[in-house]
């Protein structure tokens, strides 16, 4: 399409359509999920004009027409948008607990789970208590409140505990400050007259005890460490119910022992026994179902009546474990953004609220390194089937994310629900030095990540190759003495400084998934060094350097999830006949990726590259 090409312009424009009219049984053989052909609106091309410029013989500029062509449904493109609209605003997924409400007029009994940021100081808690009193009037039953311990306490208990042992001092002013000043704004008045700072001071006063015991012995076992992390949370859950009572709204607060949460005897990152949830049952039998009962996560008793942690994502399961137990409507994970989101909004400000993930999704989202609910968290609402909606304590009436066994109808046509990541991984390539075809290679490499304990995250092999990574919390030394073992039998090299980008997507249509992905990565110059689809259907992940990772999020993002894309398409040649092909198939790929807009394209030559731009019209 260069200039010396352009001698008619209404003879390109007719070798366009022509090549255009010949071009779409091929366009619904690469979109085979769409109803329609995707056809160019004649109102929108008829009255284009071409023109050509240069600018000192640098520079060619065509554009063709002088409107933006756009291709669409033409029946069904504003119900798309209007659907579309719909979607943003949050009110138009299928059968959800608010819906119940809203038409139904029914009491939902709920879980709320309320991490340390959203208790951070005495106006979270007051924000918080009265959250809960505007979820009872708008119709849900919290059953269970169950609360981490205030702003960074914990790893205030930590540094305590970490000051004793190793320094000998014995010190929790910070402590006792955040607590003795959220009681004093409340006006909970004095000791002998308000049972709940009598109750506070007593925790913290042994907490002190305690500290003192570890300052004298210099010995701060699993044990110890768990009892002495404990006081947040129990102090944390009777300031809370106590602000309830205040309010009007009748609570009382609960050692999770004391509703039924039992563990084994693993200090530190305990489970729960088989069983809890007859004894979770069972508790809250006793308890009126019109009181909110404010729950301490995080910790348990094992058998002898010793407290125990639960581990990373220990208060949230801790809120799964009781909804599961009691057959809840819902649980509610309250955290300090608006649900799930489409990516890292501290890296890509554009990122949105996803509406509904499934159980699956929610897991892998977690693992490869999104702020999500822990997978094993998730694992009682999974058993029995229980949704947990997670949403903004700092924006209450934002609808937040609903994860559940099965997607809505709606949500089933999506590409790509999310892209997360992982900085700073090291990939390990494993070459076999034994001869091809002799068996047990695989078995033992993978033996000897067990004998060091070694966790890997992505993987690709072949019979006498594999390539893993593993992620920066893995054991330096380990890693080390694993390469060392593995050369018995093998090469290996590592490559440090990489990063991994897992997309969680439709594995059903990966096709569509990876021809747009290396398109984008083409367009970016992203090299990939390894890519990986999981067993679970649900991810496709790629291995780049950690220098283009950002990029790659930030322009992976802008294809599947914006309203505007550039691409150069995948050709050109003379009056246009290869740049429209190349349109066409790069407008069918971005139409996959966006299923839930009206995609509008022009191309524009700038030099040598022809550049289509999409956009999203919703």
């Amino acid at each position: 399409m260069r200039a010396s090409a352009m001698r008619s312009p209404w003879l390109s424009l007719t070798v366009m359509q022509l090549v255009l009219t010949a071009l779409l049984p091929i366009a619904n053989a690469f979109a085979p999920s769409l109803s329609q052909p995707y056809i160019q609106h004649q109102s929108s091309c008829d009255n284009g004009q071409s023109s050509v410029a240069a600018s000192g013989g640098a520079m060619q500029a065509y554009e063709y027409p002088s409107q933006p062509c756009s291709w669409s449904r033409p029946s069904v493109a504003l119900s798309m948008a209007d659907k579309v609209e719909e979607f943003r605003r949050g009110i138009n997924y299928e059968t959800s607990s608010a819906d119940k409400i809203q038409n139904d007029h029914n009491v939902l009994d709920v879980a709320m789970k309320f991490g340390g940021s959203s208790l951070a100081n005495h106006e979270r808690v007051d924000h918080v208590a009265k959250l809960i009193q505007g979820q009872l009037e708008k119709g849900y039953r919290p059953r269970a409140v169950v609360c981490s311990a205030m702003g960074k306490t914990t790893n205030n208990l930590l540094s305590a505990g970490e000051s004793a042992l190793l320094d000998g001092k014995v010190a929790i002013d910070t402590i006792r400050a955040l607590h003795e000043e959220t009681m004093d704004e409340f006006d909970f008045g004095d000791e002998e007259t308000c049972p709940t700072r009598q109750a506070v001071h007593g925790l913290l006063n042994e907490c002190e005890e305690l500290l003192n015991g570890v300052r004298m012995i210099q010995e701060l076992s699993p044990k110890s460490l768990d009892q002495l992390v404990s006081y947040g949370e129990r102090c944390s859950v009777r300031i809370m119910a106590e602000r309830l009572n205040q309010l009007g709204v009748r609570a009382e607060a609960f050692d999770a022992w004391d509703v039924g949460i039992q563990t084994d005897s693993k200090f530190g990152d305990a489970k729960l026994v088989s069983g809890y949830e007859t004894s979770v049952k069972k508790a809250f039998d006793r308890i009126d179902v019109n009181t909110v009962a404010v729950v301490t996560g995080f910790i348990g008793h094992e058998p002898k009546g010793r407290i125990t942690t639960l581990g990373r994502g220990g208060s949230d399961l801790t809120a799964t474990a009781i909804g599961a137990s009691l057959q809840l409507d819902e649980i509610q994970v309250w955290k300090d953004v608006d649900g799930i989101l489409t990516s890292d909004p501290r890296m890509v400000k554009t990122a949105k609220p996803v509406e509904c993930v499934s159980f699956e999704e929610a897991s892998e989202l977690a693992y490869f390194g999104a702020q999500v609910l822990h997978p094993i968290a998730m694992r009682p609402a999974m058993k029995y089937d229980i949704p947990v909606r997670v949403k903004n304590s700092y924006n209450p009436n934002a609808k937040g994310t609903i994860i559940q066994k099965r997607l809505p109808e709606k949500d089933k046509g999506r590409l790509v629900t999310a892209i997360t990541y992982k900085r700073n991984i090291n990939v390990l390539d494993i070459t076999s030095t034994q001869m091809l075809g002799a068996y047990g290679f695989l078995s033992r490499v993978f033996s000897l990540f067990a004998k060091h304990k070694l966790s890997v995250d992505v993987l690709a092999s072949s019979e006498v190759s594999i390539s893993l990574t593993l992620d920066q919390k893995q054991d330096v030394t380990e890693v080390e003495k694993v390469m060392e073992d593995l050369r018995d039998c093998a090469d290996v090299t590592r490559k440090r400084n990489r990063g991994t980008i897992t997309l969680i997507a439709d594995v059903e249509r990966s096709s569509s998934v990876l021809a747009t992905v290396f398109r984008v990565f083409a367009k970016e110059n992203i090299q990939v060094q390894m890519m990986s689809q999981g067993a679970s259907k649900v991810n496709i992940s790629f291995i780049i350097h950690n220098s283009q990772l950002e990029q790659a999020i930030l322009s992976l993002h802008q294809c599947f999830f914006d309203d505007e894309y550039s691409v150069a398409p995948l050709g050109y040649g003379a009056d246009g006949v290869d740049a429209l092909a190349s349109v066409i198939t790069v407008r069918i790929l971005w139409s996959m990726a966006r299923p839930d807009a009206n995609v509008q394209g022009r191309m524009v030559l700038a030099g040598a590259l022809p550049v289509l731009t999409l956009r999203s019209s919703l």
